[in-house]
């Protein structure tokens, strides 16, 4: 039995002591996370738990499945199927927010219930979380204390096998917490936080509609290549759009508006993946003064430059 005092005295301990050793790795998971603040925030309100208990929901997130919000936060199952990982038997549920409340109020160990959110509490509500394997054998948790100079090697590479020698490749979670809080300095541990009863909202009907629900649903349906979850509509995500609308036989311009989230919803709901054929990327030309520009001017695309010059009058 894990004395959950001593853990949290000790997490405490290794966070006043602990610095990155992996920080560049740290900084995209870092971002993501907090552009996705409102997200875990409603998430967080809607099981009724603390206003900070965000951050617990975002770093689980990450470990759980690697910030795919088309997988469960419980353990990284497709939550529109029932789960067959640990904690099993879970689902079907309508969204992402459905799911990570089912995690957090119904499945142990049952953080919404959970009171204490000092940093050495989050954190060991967060081993916990994950289970408190490490705890009894005396050593950091890789899912912790990863990407840090207070954890070496020990990973569980499976359910209850434990090799000593194995480094986590993924990030732990009190190192991406450190980065979150440079990019968001409201996110604060000065002690337990004042237990609220926070107002709860509703989770949405529909699901959120941004960056990062449009880059994992074009992966979904077989976007190749896979799109980084980064929530940024930038060329890669436009072409992929452009395949999609090109495979779905409607408009092709890049751009999501109601004819596209239709198609994507249809397509979505078939549960299958679209075939779809490579489209060439934005096309970019040379800027003026350049050679490459001088060795347009006999081409095609030179005549074309030629045609939209300033006049000069």
């Amino acid at each position: 039995m894990v004395d959950l005092n001593a853990l949290t005295r000790a997490n405490a301990d290794r966070w006043a002591k602990a610095k990155l050793t992996r920080e560049a790795e740290f900084t995209k998971p870092a971002r993501v996370a907090v552009a996705n603040k409102g997200r875990y925030l409603a998430i967080a309100r809607s099981a009724g738990m603390p206003d900070i208990a965000w951050v617990f929901i975002a770093v689980s997130h990450y470990r759980e499945s690697s910030q795919d919000f088309s997988r469960s936060l419980a353990q990284g199952d497709p939550w529109n199927r029932v789960s067959t990982h640990i904690p099993a038997g879970r689902g079907p549920f309508q969204s992402f927010e459905d799911a990570a409340v089912d995690a957090l109020v119904k499945c142990s160990p049952y953080a919404a219930r959970l009171k204490d959110w000092s940093i050495g509490g989050m954190l060991t509500n967060l081993e916990r979380f994950n289970g408190v394997g490490y705890a009894n054998k005396g050593v950091p948790s890789a899912y912790v204390w990863s990407g840090t100079d207070q954890y070496k090697s020990g990973k569980y590479v499976a359910d209850g096998v434990y090799d000593p020698n194995k480094v986590d490749a993924q990030l732990g979670v009190a190192g991406l917490i450190m980065v979150m809080m440079e990019l968001d300095p409201s996110i604060k541990f000065d002690g337990p936080a004042p237990q609220i009863q926070p107002r709860p909202i509703e989770p949405a009907k529909e699901p959120v509609r941004d960056g990062m629900w449009l880059q994992n649903s074009l992966n979904r349906l077989g976007a190749s290549p896979k799109l980084a979850l980064d929530g940024i509509v930038g060329p890669s995500t436009r072409n992929a759009v452009r395949a999609f609308q090109l495979a779905a036989g409607i408009g092709v311009d890049g751009l999501v508006g109601p004819e596209t989230f239709a198609a994507l919803d249809k397509a979505l709901a078939a549960g299958k993946p679209v075939p779809t054929m490579p489209v060439p990327p934005d096309i970019v030309l040379p800027p003026p003064g350049t050679q490459a520009h001088a060795d347009l001017a006999p081409t095609f695309w030179g005549r074309v430059l030629d045609l939209f010059k300033p006049k000069v009058h």
